[in-house]
């Protein structure tokens, strides 16, 4: 059975735009509810698909976090691009990381990391978050139980550095923040079982900026993007987006 792949999407409205990232595994509807949102206020928002996301397991581990970095630069600048001189940027988990990186190498006017690791302490979770989500693809692709087995144990010893980048990419990442001046939005799940959430307290207090907050969302889980308090931390992005310096009006 063949599965339809999403794709990226851009909601145009206002001249203020948000970058909106999503997580390892994950696609651009982690962030779609989060995008449609904010373009009713106004913001244009634009979400990229990284290179192996939403495609079957074994695309995945082809690609790389270098690889999903040179796509946040280029989804970046389609928006400079498109015309959109003053961008923010939002990202969940993996997406955060990569937000944060984005914030350091070049100029945005607020990031907002959410649920987003600096300490590669869950690799355990990480690989068997990556074998639940192959397992679901498979079995969306309607494959009998004997085949998804067969097919999950070749993933598995396919060759493949995808987990071991992760790990430097956050590394390299979490020594940079502290040269981040941007205003800054720290976002947490209390429930996230996916990344050690001391890391959400790392951010906040080790990033520079003079302009930072943090909050704790204490019913939500690690894809707070789709969770109970969603509405909540819509909310709780835009009150922030209004407090940056734009120079264009909403």
């Amino acid at each position: 059975m063949n599965i339809k792949l999403p794709e990226p999407f851009t909601f145009k409205a206002g001249k203020r735009a948000v970058l909106l990232l999503h997580g390892f595994t994950g696609h651009s509807a982690d962030v779609r509810m989060l995008g449609r949102f904010l373009e009713k206020h106004n913001y244009t928002t634009h979400a990229p698909i990284y290179r192996g996301h939403g495609k079957p397991p074994e695309e995945l581990l082809k690609t790389t976090p270098s690889d999903w970095w040179e796509d946040v630069v280029a989804a970046y600048d389609y928006l400079k691009d498109e015309g959109y001189e003053e961008i923010a940027v939002a990202g969940l988990s993996m997406g955060g990381v990569l937000g944060l990186k984005l914030s350091y190498m070049t100029k945005v006017q607020g990031v907002i990391p959410m649920c987003t690791p600096m300490f590669f302490d869950n690799e355990e979770q990480l690989t068997g978050g990556f074998k639940q989500f192959a397992r679901q693809y498979k079995q969306l692709e309607r494959k009998d139980e004997d085949t998804i087995e067969a097919e999950m144990k070749a993933l598995f010893e396919q060759k493949s550095n995808t987990f071991e980048e992760i790990g430097q990419f956050i590394s390299e990442v979490s020594t940079q923040i502290d040269t981040i001046y941007t205003p800054t939005f720290v976002v947490q799940a209390s429930k996230d079982q996916m990344i050690n959430p001391k890391s959400a307290t790392y951010i906040y207090e080790h990033v520079e900026a003079t302009q930072k907050d943090i909050k704790w969302y204490e019913n939500s889980g690690h894809v707070i993007t789709l969770d109970k308090e969603r509405e909540q931390l819509h909310e709780d992005v835009l009150a922030f987006l209004e407090t940056l310096d734009w120079s264009e009006d909403a």
